[in-house]
């Protein structure tokens, strides 16, 4: 997050620990600005075209940011994104965003399951585009007020899934592992239900001068993101050239240079949980110094939210097991 100074990325203010030892370390205190509401609030307000797609072109600038940078946030849904009322907005909790890696597989349970794309459910290589998909899941709820695909287990989710958007093709199929793979296609075929029918004319906001092209517009670009086939999703870039996006599209947001991470393979190597704890606990010292020293130039004048994360051990132990307005 230090890294991370962008407009649609929660802005991370102060680190510190009451301890003042390595060996005392337990509490780690994160100050970040504070929002006004999360995503799950404004979801189920009255939001018309021009507020939903500015909502989404900020979503889509974060994840480009992070995506440039080699980040994968794999766990974007509407409890992580926050908003102002001026209609601003911040994606948070990089509790399981990781650096991508071409060979890196990643476990069904990281991403909230209601969110998390076909290739994560059945244990396929990802890409960035994973996080496409749970914004596209995101839009949908936006428009329908309500989760998209609820299944009860990763099962369930993926049987919601293809319910809806119907069974993908047999060359996707062949690259799936074959115990998966063969569960798959033993499973009933479904043709799926058009995107018209999925996400009917009334289920958009009203729009009395341009509702019938915004709706257009939104729609097919739901049809873009909510793709099972990775291979064939939509690419951020892509979708923030959409039409539906494009009008918000400011090149000093869309195009900034993405941040610098020191080192990006630090969390793919192997640590044990001490060394975890003393690589944080020497992070807080660094803010310390920084602060001491005058060198941290952000604006903290404004009101923030502490967040405490209390035994650093332990949670080290369980994890490696304004454009427009809302009112």
């Amino acid at each position: 997050m230090k890294c991370c100074i962008i407009p649609y990325i929660i802005r991370l203010i102060n680190v510190f620990t009451p301890q003042k030892s390595l060996e005392e370390f337990q509490d780690l205190y994160l100050v970040m600005e504070l929002m006004d509401a999360s995503l799950c609030q404004v979801i189920h307000m009255d939001l018309d075209h021009e507020r939903m797609s500015y909502l989404l072109y900020q979503i889509l600038c974060g994840i480009r940011h992070l995506h440039s940078a080699g980040i994968i946030h794999r766990d974007l849904k509407p409890s992580n994104i926050v908003v102002k009322s001026d209609c601003t907005l911040k994606i948070l909790d990089f509790g399981l965003a990781r650096t991508a890696c071409t060979n890196f597989m990643m476990t069904p349970y990281v991403v909230t399951r209601y969110y998390r794309a076909p290739e994560v459910i059945l244990g396929m290589k990802y890409k960035e585009n994973v996080d496409i998909w749970s914004v596209g899941c995101i839009m949908g709820e936006m428009v329908k007020g309500s989760v998209i695909f609820q299944g009860t287990d990763h099962i369930d989710q993926w049987n919601k899934v293809i319910e809806v958007l119907g069974t993908p093709s047999l060359e996707f199929m062949n690259r799936l592992m074959e115990t998966v793979r063969n569960y798959v296609m033993n499973k009933p075929q479904y043709p799926g239900v058009s995107f018209a029918e999925l996400f009917p004319d009334w289920a958009f906001p009203s729009d009395s001068e341009h509702d019938k092209l915004k709706t257009g517009q939104a729609r097919d670009l739901l049809s873009k993101m909510l793709v099972i086939d990775p291979e064939c999703r939509i690419s951020v870039e892509a979708a923030l050239n959409h039409p539906y996006i494009h009008v918000w599209y400011d090149p000093g947001e869309a195009d900034a240079p993405p941040p610098q991470i020191s080192d990006k393979q630090l969390e793919e190597r192997e640590h044990t949980i001490e060394q975890w704890k003393e690589l944080i606990y020497e992070e807080v010292i660094d803010w310390e110094e920084r602060n001491k020293n005058g060198l941290m130039k952000e604006d903290c004048s404004g009101t923030c939210i502490i967040f405490i994360i209390c035994n650093i051990g332990h949670q080290i132990a369980l994890k490696t097991q304004s454009k427009t307005s809302l009112s």
